[in-house]
Formats: C-alpha cells, structure tokens, sequence
C-alpha cells in the first residue's frame, strides 16, 4: 500500500533551521506532484508548499515564501522541506501529500501521519 512516512522534525529555536523528508512507498512516485501542509493547534490544516513530479516548485505559501524551500529526488522517492529563518507560528504538525500529476483537481490522494515542528521563542 502506499505510505508516506516524514521525518526531520524537532525543537528549534526562532531563527534555526530545520530539514524535512518524506519518503514515499507503494506508488510510482514521479507520477505524483507532491505537496507540504501544516497544522497549527486549533487551526485548519493549511498549504506550505508543491512542487510537480519534474522537481519544478509549483508555489510556496505567502507566509514561508523566502524562508522555506521544497525539493525532491525521485531517484530517492523523497521530498524535502529545508525551514529556514523559523519562526513560533511556523509551529504546527507537517504533513507531506501526494497528488497524481494527471489529476484534474487539487486534491490530493494520499497523506503522511506527520511529523511535529516546534520553534520557541
């Protein structure tokens, strides 16, 4: 089945950096534009970042735009989030999702269990 498993995330200080990764399983990952997503506490679920199957960044978020930076190795069948300049309200869990590159919408299929991201002040 598929599985998107992230890792990477931690306990940074304002300012620090961190790297997230997101290894996928089970699909034929360069057919997948691929996404990151975060979840502050008591808030919806919003978008941070996608970049499509060829690893051209499809947009970035307002509020991450200039600080965090989406890549991805198919060879590797990962994806990665490099935080940058982080801030307390980019707290909140990060999920990695994956959307078939034909998809006529932007929903996307399938979903990692996420990976905790906590900067103090």
């Amino acid at each position: 089945q598929v599985q998107l498993v992230e890792s990477g995330g931690g306990l940074v200080q304002t300012g620090g950096s961190l790297r997230l990764s997101c290894a996928a399983s089970g699909l034929a990952f360069n057919m997948y534009n691929m996404g990151w997503f975060r979840q502050a506490p008591g808030k919806e679920r919003e978008f941070a970042a996608a970049i499509d199957w060829t690893g051209r960044v499809i947009d970035y978020a307002v509020s991450v735009k200039g600080r965090f930076t989406i890549s991805r190795d198919n060879a590797k069948n990962t994806v990665y989030l490099q935080m940058n300049s982080l801030k307390p309200e980019d707290t909140a869990v990060y999920y990695c999702a994956a959307r078939r590159r034909t998809a006529a919408t932007m929903v996307y299929d399938y979903w990692g269990q996420g990976t905790q991201v906590t900067v103090s002040s």
